[in-house]
């Protein structure tokens, strides 16, 4: 075949045209060759006893995919012909004698059958048979009853197929992430696709829809051009050919070549990750035998989209359970509530972090509705967006799954416009195992773990997040993603102090490890080069440093194993030590202070409750346990806490009087009746509200699945931050009822609390405790605060 013209007028288009016209008229040309080699196999008889014979392409010749350097493989069917040796030796000789590399068998329907019910490999070709020339009848019959013994024992092939294709793709890898690799083998690769058509001819999901048909026609096409460039059988495209395939395919250079392979690979495995989670469905559900039926509409909506297959078969009927705020669980997958407002701008990032913080996926249709219907934050984005931005981050490793359903539904891009310079953008070193954009979500999940250790997680997720942006530009990509940073930041809603902090992560994102193992740290210069990069910050050069910190361990983390080492660790950590210690020292939280307004809520005869929308002001005399136990009543109202501050000040009344302010969302659903709420509040300030009694009934009535995998909880006493207070801060993944569960855990250690701060960021809590003992006292013996400290994290655990 001609190259296709790679010059100024070639076009990728021409080229993979020219390529599939080239594969379609050498199957033709195969096909009558070979049906001329059966014929005159047959020999000059022509009785009825040579009828019952039937030559069947199998593998990429029966798919009409052969490319130049691939294998004929050819089953020679009959009906018990007595000299069928004979013919055999007259078809397969001419091919031999061709040069042509030939797998080949002879088989009775019976013996074909046979084959392909103890050897999964041997029907998945049988599956896909095409006759080609002989008896027609005997074909179909062959076709027929593999495909019956296929369906009837789905469950048991299908277990077995996914076998196969998990140590394949432990031996192989992810095709969208390696820079040599094999184009049939590796996951993503046309092996999936086979895979695919297969699970779709038990009638467990629908075939293959467009776009991963379009994918699979590419990679075709690369193994097309690779075997035409090589001259032989390649199907590992090895890095010296990148070019010449680039140039044989029409494209501007072989990085452009590289980013649409990914993009490809992450498209069929993006579709199969979801077949194999029906599969594995299928197959739990059908241990007791019984076969599928076929789906209601194959390659319908699911399929035509590409996203996945199945539809809605199957779905009917199945259990929900509210994930969060307009998501639910169904058949183990995360679809919109009814009623889901899609113009509501924080709904896409809402429903997606409310799947990866329950360690589920998105069901593909619900990203196709959300993809098509759903607003889109406005710059600046509001809180809730951000939030739950923060929380999609924090879910560590389940978010990477679902930010890749986002991502192929075009809502990355539309959310983070400069996502487009960096998806699918290959990394051209040893070091690096993924894409930039996959490597930059994979770090935010590494940095997931890391929450804990700083005061700010927000920032440390989306500075992971956002920290290697640059590198779609041109010239140094920490400067041109410090400016992009600072941009996004802006869009996102970030105040511009914490865009300031994103932008230095940006920029000095590799300042600790370079510095770290680069330079003396013994030199007093080289700890003044790092507090000179931090001092870009004023007044938050402590936090700054913190952040740096966990972003250097959780970049190094997302680059692969060689790119972090004990050594490195402890150079690291050393000049972070240094630093601090060169630092003046941060500013400790400040004790909440509350405006008159508030306060002027105070009442000589009890309390007063004010509700407006999501805030929940509570002024009443001070007493043990009023913090936590208003937040429990939230709790049983289904409200989560995003921020709470609390003070006591001196009143009218010879009492102090504790200030209660509470910003508090819906876990899931419509906020709850705000009368019903204050009069369970007034209630519980009345002291005729048992609220430990309900949240335990309503604990035991809830359904626990398990989530995702989070860090423990932190518990720390900051010293030295009151004279008149102990400080306990607390650091853990925010769930229902924790602001609850700590207040009791330090009211059953004897304290009061005077004072708090809790904020959530994202899924994040970060919660701040003055606390005093029972004679308003801050405590000073290290037995009970090491005490104090174990107790909360008991609670907690």
């Amino acid at each position: 075949m001609n190259r296709p013209a790679t010059g100024p007028g070639g076009t990728t288009d021409a080229a993979r045209a020219a390529l599939a016209a080239a594969r379609a008229a050498r199957a033709d040309e195969l096909d009558r060759w070979l049906a001329g080699l059966l014929e005159a196999g047959r020999g000059p008889r022509r009785d009825a006893s040579f009828e019952g014979v039937a030559l069947l392409a199998v593998g990429s010749h029966a798919r009409r995919e052969l490319t130049p350097g691939g294998d004929l493989d050819l089953v020679l069917l009959h009906g018990g012909l007595p000299d069928i040796a004979a013919v055999a030796d007259r078809v397969w000789y001419p091919i031999w004698d061709a040069g042509l590399r030939l797998d080949h068998s002879v088989r009775t329907v019976d013996e074909a059958r046979t084959v392909a019910r103890a050897d999964a490999k041997a029907a998945l070709g049988l599956l896909s048979a095409r006759p080609i020339a002989g008896d027609r009848a005997l074909a179909a019959e062959l076709r027929a009853a593999v495909l019956a013994d296929w369906r009837a024992d789905a469950g048991r092939r299908l277990a077995e197929l996914a076998d196969i294709c998990r140590e394949r793709w432990r031996s192989q890898g992810e095709l969208a992430f390696l820079l040599e690799p094999d184009l049939k083998e590796a996951r993503g690769g046309l092996r999936d696709v086979q895979a695919m058509e297969a699970v779709a001819a038990s009638w467990v999901a629908s075939a293959p829809g467009v776009r991963v048909r379009a994918a699979r026609d590419l990679l075709l096409d690369v193994r097309h051009a690779l075997h035409e460039v090589t001259g032989r059988a390649a199907d590992r495209l090895v890095l010296q050919e990148h070019d010449p395939v680039a140039r044989a395919l029409g494209f501007r250079d072989a990085d452009a070549l590289m980013r649409a392979l990914a993009e490809a690979a992450r498209t069929i495995t993006y579709a199969g990750d979801h077949l194999w989670r029906r599969v594995e469905r299928f197959c739990a559900s059908r241990r007791g035998g019984g076969a599928p039926r076929p789906p209601r509409d194959p390659g319908g909506a699911a399929g035509a989209a590409g996203r996945g297959t199945g539809g809605a078969a199957g779905r009917r009927g199945a259990e929900r359970r509210p994930v969060g705020d307009g998501a639910v669980e169904q058949d183990g997958e995360v679809v919109l509530a009814r009623g889901a407002d899609f113009g509501d701008p924080a709904l896409v990032l809402r429903v997606a972090a409310a799947a990866a913080q329950a360690g589920l996926p998105l069901a593909p249709a619900t990203v196709d509705r959300l993809a098509e219907r759903a607003a889109l934050p406005p710059a600046p984005w509001p809180a809730e967006a951000r939030d739950a931005l923060v929380a999609l981050l924090g879910a560590g490793a389940s978010a990477i799954g679902v930010w890749e359903a986002l991502d192929q539904a075009g809502l990355i891009v539309r959310l983070i416009p400069d996502w487009e310079r960096v998806r699918n953008r290959p990394q051209r070193d040893p070091f690096h195992r993924f894409t930039v954009d996959r490597h930059l979500v994979q770090a935010a999940a590494e940095a997931a773990a890391l929450t804990r250790e700083v005061a700010r997680p927000d920032l440390l997720l989306v500075g992971a997040l956002l920290h290697d942006i640059g590198k779609g530009g041109p010239g140094d990509h920490s400067v041109v993603g410090a400016a992009a940073a600072r941009d996004l930041g802006a869009r996102m809603g970030f105040a511009d102090g914490d865009v300031r902090v994103l932008e230095t992560l940006v920029r000095h994102h590799l300042l600790l490890p370079d510095t770290a193992t680069r330079r003396d740290i013994d030199d007093p210069a080289t700890v003044r080069v790092v507090t000179k990069a931090l001092a870009e910050v004023p007044g938050r050069e402590r936090e700054v440093l913190e952040l740096l910190s966990a972003l250097t361990v959780a970049d190094a983390k997302a680059t692969g194993p060689s790119a972090w080492s004990a050594w490195k660790a402890r150079q690291v950590a050393e000049l972070c030590r240094r630093t601090a210690a060169a630092l003046s020292g941060g500013t400790p939280p400040p004790v909440p202070v509350l405006g008159p307004e508030t306060l002027a809520l105070a009442r000589h005869d009890g309390g007063a409750v004010r509700i407006t929308g999501a805030r929940v002001t509570i002024a009443a005399p001070d007493r043990p346990g009023l913090l936590w136990r208003a937040a429990g009543v939230l709790a049983l109202h289904r409200l989560a806490v995003r921020s709470a501050r609390t003070v006591s000040s001196p009143s009218a009344a010879s009492h102090d009087t504790a200030v209660l302010d509470f910003t508090a969302v819906p876990e899931y659903g419509s906020p709850p009746d705000p009368a019903a709420l204050e009069a369970d509040l007034r209630r519980m300030l009345a002291g005729r509200l048992d609220v430990a009694g309900r949240l335990e009934r309503r604990a035991r009535s809830m359904r626990v699945r398990p989530g995702i995998t989070v860090p423990p909880p932190r518990v720390d006493i900051v010293h030295d931050a009151s004279s008149t207070a102990t400080v306990v801060e607390v650091r853990a993944h925010d769930r229902p009822g924790l602001l609850w569960r700590i207040g009791q855990a330090l009211g059953e250690c004897g304290l009061l609390v005077r004072a708090a701060q809790v904020d959530t960021l994202g899924a994040e809590a970060v919660d701040v405790f003055y606390v005093v003992d029972a004679e308003g006292r801050p405590l000073t013996d290290p037995e009970l605060l090491t005490s104090v400290r174990r107790y909360v994290l008991t609670a907690l655990r």
